[in-house]
């Protein structure tokens, strides 16, 4: 259980496997806290709707093309992260 008064207003977290499931959930869970969310996945299409969702509940968020066992993936994912919404903190 979360505390009430547990917050992560002025971070921003980087969400892997974002396009379903539990990173999903984690993604709209800690825009809910208060946390800019990068939702990564392989397959971008897929994380529109999640990002909107959060966009739409006053949260902030941003699709990023993720695929954690490709190296240049990773990188380009905290390049666009920084560039974007800033780096996780």
């Amino acid at each position: 259980m979360i505390q009430p008064n547990f917050s992560l207003q002025g971070k921003t977290a980087l969400i892997t496997g974002a396009s379903s499931g539990l990173g999903a959930h984690f993604a709209r869970l800690f825009a809910g806290l208060g946390a800019k969310v990068v939702c990564g996945a392989r397959r971008v299409d897929r994380l529109e709707a999640l990002v909107a969702s959060i966009q739409d509940a006053g949260g902030q968020a941003q699709a990023v093309k993720l695929d954690v066992q490709d190296e240049a993936s990773v990188i380009a994912a905290f390049d666009a992260a920084e560039a974007g919404l800033g780096l996780p903190s």
